[in-house]
């Protein structure tokens, strides 16, 4: 099952107190970014966080899931825990590297 247009739209706007929140559509799922940072994976209408030590403390509680076949194993975020969802956001902000720049 694909992630629907109406669940990516509903995950980009619990992003809402972040300035510059775009999704993009990849190999059938989705990639939202946030100040052109890949912060969150949706597959099959889930939220996925890469496991990184930066959110290992915030997200202990939260279930793991494989977002595709082949994929190492993410945290599963709750889009609709709003404190939750700015904390883990704002931590990748910070951890993560910019998107990287096409080749010419």
């Amino acid at each position: 099952m694909a992630t629907t247009l109406d669940f990516i739209r509903y995950a980009t706007e619990q992003l809402a107190s972040f300035e510059h929140v775009r999704y993009q559509k990849m190999f059938g799922e989705y990639m939202i970014y946030v100040h052109e940072k890949p912060v969150l994976l949706v597959c099959d209408n889930s939220v996925f966080v890469k496991k990184i030590p930066e959110v290992a403390e915030l997200m202990k509680n939260a279930d793991c899931g494989l977002p595709y076949p082949g994929a190492k194993e993410h945290y599963v975020l709750d889009i609709d825990d709003t404190d939750l969802v700015r904390q883990v956001v704002t931590a990748l902000v910070k951890a993560l590297p910019s998107k990287a720049p096409k080749k010419k």
